[in-house]
């Protein structure tokens, strides 16, 4: 692990925010590193309110959008909303279907399936439309790139609207609105939307002509919130204000879906954490295992009881998911010894048996094992599909565009992308994106960097210094979790590794002449119960833990050394 300070701010910014929001200097810094250098921008930070919210018709072609649903409505056309199949994609329908409904009753949803039509907007899909009398197609999540398939739509007389966050080509597709205030033409002031938060402008601009009010919009912001914490978009602007007023919806009242998935957990309040780690994967197994249509039926059901049963069956997804995840790792770790690949500056593996719906997944594990940008192939078809995945600093989606000669379709971000190529190509590709990456990545990258916002002494952490960590949430990309560090600390004896196979480390850490004990976890660093004998120095979170009805301030150790 490679620890990097971050740099120290203006010391006269922080000194200024810590009397006016009568805080220490150390959280005074912490907010300066983030941006927020006075009282205002604090308050904005810490109390995000729906008000600040962007006006949506800013967003370049909102309002040919809106005119060319109004005339669908006052014509009584159908209307097809299509999505991705993923997290992002699903909740994106199920809001824009759910709205729509409540206006005009001709809205049918359609994902498609992952293995018979890949990602994005399908032939196949724009077939099921014309078979069934839809105009228009709205497309959330997809589209961006689907410069052909408009096309192909056009000329059976079916009009489109896109709704995608995804990194424009040199040219977008010709449909009646392009909704991505990723376009360079697009002076929107926020550009870090995911594909469901696209979907909820359009309904913010629909809900205006209809003089509802952004409360009115409240019921939908736990499916905005949950497409923001499983996308990994930066948790700022926009992003914050609908993920802080989202979460507290998923905490009070939450649409029946996912309450059906989270009404057995024992748990008071669910943090982004929790969607991350136990919504998004539920919703997002669907797509994976079976058809994304069950996570669209699962979050648009208006029965409890009916949506107990839809989350049972995407839980049985979910367990086939995480056996068939483990599997696949395993199989692709042994596949990149077999090559003696260990030491090549890429991970790209492939078997035609794998799942496709979770190369996804095992290409995030294999980071976790050999830390470099990695795609992971299979079969779809009579082409390859890979999911591909970065480390922190490297643009995969840039090396990609350096192999396209040997790629016949690609799409996605800076740290995840996918692509398809002809079986032929493999190698060829395989090569290239090897070639590319150790020309250019810079070697730091290839080691996990733990980023550290400020080294403390540990009698710093007080139960208000500990409470104003708490109210920086929700935390996400730009916005992470305050990291710290703390030097010369010793173990108080007792320190133990935990857990079935001893793979956590538990200690009872004590510093300086401090006579305070301070509990400390380390899940995964097992390990490094030697380096706990002499002093030694710690990267950290801070949290709570709850035993026997006591809580308590936790340190949760990233690393020690």
């Amino acid at each position: 692990m490679r620890w990097t300070l971050k740099p120290q701010p203006d010391t006269t910014k922080v000194k200024q925010l810590a009397k006016d929001l009568a805080v220490d200097t150390t959280l005074a810094k912490i907010l300066v590193q983030r941006g927020i250098e006075t009282f205002d921008e604090a308050k904005l930070f810490f109390r995000p309110s729906l008000n600040d919210l962007h006006n949506p018709f800013l967003m370049k072609d909102m309002k040919l959008a809106v005119q060319r649903i109004e005339t669908a409505i006052t014509n009584n056309e159908n209307i097809l909303v299509f999505g991705d199949y993923d997290v992002d994609g699903t909740t994106a329908v199920s809001l824009l279907s759910s709205y729509l409904k409540t206006i005009h009753p001709n809205i049918a949803t359609y994902i498609p399936d992952r293995y018979e039509e890949g990602y994005g907007v399908s032939f196949q899909g724009i077939d099921f439309a014309e078979d069934n009398g839809f105009s228009l197609i709205i497309a959330l999540d997809c589209g961006i790139k689907a410069i052909d398939k408009v096309d192909y739509a056009t000329k059976k007389g079916i009009d489109f609207i896109i709704c995608d966050h995804h990194k424009p080509g040199s040219e977008v597709p010709k449909a009646i609105a392009v909704l991505n205030p990723k376009q360079i033409d697009c002076n929107y002031p926020y550009d870090e939307l995911c594909g469901c938060g696209v979907g909820f402008k359009l309904i913010q601009a629909l809900a205006s002509q209809r003089n509802q009010t952004i409360e009115d919009l409240l019921p939908y912001l736990d499916l905005v919130a949950t497409a923001i914490a499983a996308d990994i978009v930066p948790m700022t602007g926009e992003n914050r204000v609908l993920a802080y007023h989202g979460l507290q919806v998923i905490n009070s009242q939450p649409r029946n879906g996912i309450k059906a998935i989270i009404h057995q957990l024992q748990k008071k309040e669910l943090t982004i954490t929790d969607v991350v780690f136990i919504i998004a994967p539920r919703i997002n197994a669907a797509g994976r295992m079976k058809h994304g249509n069950y996570a669209v039926e699962l979050l648009t059901e208006m029965d409890f009881d009916s949506a107990v049963e839809f989350a049972s069956a995407i839980e049985k997804f979910n367990s086939d998911r995480k056996e068939l995840d483990r599997e696949i790792t395993h199989e692709a770790l042994l596949q990149i010894e077999n090559n003696n690949e260990q030491e090549n500056y890429t991970t790209v593996v492939f078997d035609e048996s794998w799942h496709k719906g979770v190369i996804g997944i095992v290409a995030s594990r294999l980071t976790e094992t050999y830390y470099r940008p990695t795609l992971v192939f299979t079969k779809s078809g009579e082409k390859l599909a890979a999911s591909a995945r970065s480390v922190k600093g490297f643009d995969v989606y840039n090396a990609l565009e350096e192999c396209s000669e040997f790629i016949e379709q690609f799409g996605g971000h800076k740290y995840a992308a996918g692509l398809t190529l002809l079986p032929e190509q493999y190698q060829n590709f395989k090569n290239k994106f090897e070639e590319v990456v150790k020309a250019t990545i810079d070697k730091d990258l290839l080691t996990p960097e733990i980023t550290i916002d400020a080294e403390i002494d540990l009698s710093e952490i007080t139960p208000k210094f500990f409470r104003i960590i708490q109210q920086m949430a929700p935390f996400g990309p730009q916005n992470m979790k305050p990291v710290f560090t703390t030097t010369a600390v010793r173990d108080n004896g007792y320190g133990k590794q935990v857990g079935a196979d001893s793979s956590h480390l538990k200690l009872n850490i004590i510093y300086g002449t401090d006579q305070k004990t301070y509990n400390a976890i380390g899940f995964g660093l097992g390990d490094k119960i030697t380096s706990t004998q002499n002093d030694f120095d710690i990267a950290y979170t801070l949290d709570e833990n709850t035993w026997n009805g006591y809580t308590s301030i936790q340190l949760m150790l990233k690393d020690l050394k």
